[in-house]
């Protein structure tokens, strides 16, 4: 099914009630964007992460609509909720989640493979190998993800995620495990990344410096729920620099 603004981006509104040993957490997420960078910012516990895992599908809302570009991903009153694996969202864990028996080589292609443990095709080992050239870390192809550090293991989570050209990234606190100089470079880098293959990004920061240097559009919550929508902040920010 179509989307009915083929220019959105991404739109989210969704509620979801999770329950644990007795307390219930009631989620209510809305927020919109045309922009290419959407940062989520708010306190630990107030949903951001429920919300990334709802977007690619592996938590289910009770009830709201989730479009990507021209797709419906998610709709419970038409009763749309599109499989994780046909999603094409490409997904990038705060622990990056690297398969610990799997070298770096294996990692990154494992996307590729149509069944494990059948072995890459002489095409995907290419593409692979290119993989580990862009993100320079051809140097580390047979290491496994224990002998690798935090920043190796994001340009490794970071390279799985977008070989199989997502029409969407999800970072969920992708530096809060690095040193602050490491957040520096890497903040960098991921602008290098984004401008290179083109791909809208949805990330969760606790930083107000990652909301300076990515947030186009700002969405921030508070318990359970968005309590603001800003848009369009680097353009005001631009606008204010040249007025200064």
């Amino acid at each position: 099914m179509a989307s009915k603004n083929p220019d959105m981006l991404i739109r989210v509104d969704i509620e979801k009630t999770m329950s644990s040993r007795g307390r219930r957490f009631f989620l209510k997420a809305a927020f919109s964007s045309v922009e290419g960078f959407v940062v989520l910012f708010g306190p630990s516990g107030a949903g951001k992460t429920l919300t990334l895992q709802s977007i690619a599908g592996l938590l289910t809302p009770d009830s709201g609509r989730i479009e990507l570009r021209d797709s419906v991903l998610f709709d419970s009153k038409s009763g749309i909720n599109i499989d994780p694996q046909h999603r094409n969202i490409g997904y990038v864990f705060q622990d990056y989640a690297l398969f610990p028996h799997l070298t770096v080589f294996e990692n990154v292609g494992f996307g590729l493979r149509k069944r494990w443990p059948q072995p890459l095709s002489q095409p995907h080992r290419l593409k692979v190998e290119e993989f580990l050239d862009i993100f320079e870390i051809t140097h580390l192809a047979a290491s496994f993800p224990f002998d690798l550090s935090g920043g190796q293991k994001q340009r490794v989570a970071l390279a799985r995620a977008l070989i199989r050209s997502p029409e969407l990234l999800l970072l969920d606190e992708p530096f809060s495990a690095l040193d602050t100089l490491l957040r520096v470079k890497l903040r960098d880098e991921l602008l290098a990344i984004q401008a290179r293959f083109k791909v809208p990004v949805i990330m969760i920061t606790h930083d107000p410096e990652d909301i300076r240097v990515f947030a186009q559009t700002l969405v921030t919550y508070e318990t359970g729920r968005v309590c603001k929508v800003e848009t369009s902040l680097k353009a005001r920010s631009g606008a204010k620099q040249a007025r200064g």
